[in-house]
């Protein structure tokens, strides 16, 4: 399914939408540009579990836990790993079998290492400087 979303708070207020649908084990797939709104989707993903406190981008540490909502959210970036190994190496299957949900950017570095049933999330810039293209795939079925 394709959204069109006109700000940032459009685009959380769809990660919110999404994060109702989602069960235990779930992997999210973001792909897009340095800056779509891949983690501004996750910040909804965060309210919409019910998970408080300030949601950032995972850049420099690779992974970003949060807890305390309905399901844990682990929020990686894909960004500067160069395989699917250095993925493995840092617990991917850990966090797989712990029960949440696992929101992955950049996961076009780390594809062949993501499950079949992960949800696609591949947002684009739209024609204004604040729309974005958002197209799903996996989810809202």
């Amino acid at each position: 399914m394709q959204y069109v979303t006109n700000s940032e708070v459009e685009t959380e207020a769809l990660g919110v939408r999404l994060a109702d649908e989602l069960k235990a084990g779930a992997v999210i797939a973001f792909t897009g540009d340095l800056g779509a709104g891949k983690t501004a989707f996750t910040r909804g993903l965060a309210r919409g579990l019910g998970v408080g406190g300030r949601v950032t981008s995972p850049t420099f540490t690779i992974v970003n836990e949060y807890e305390g909502g309905r399901l844990p959210l682990f929020h990686f970036d894909m960004y500067r790993l160069g395989s699917s190994d250095e993925l493995f190496d840092i617990g991917w299957e850990d966090y797989l079998n712990r029960g949440g949900v696992c929101a992955v950017e950049w996961s076009e570095n780390v594809s062949d290492a993501l499950e079949e049933d992960a949800i696609s999330v591949e947002i684009c810039r739209g024609e204004s400087d604040n729309q974005r293209i958002i197209t799903i795939e996996g989810a809202f079925q």
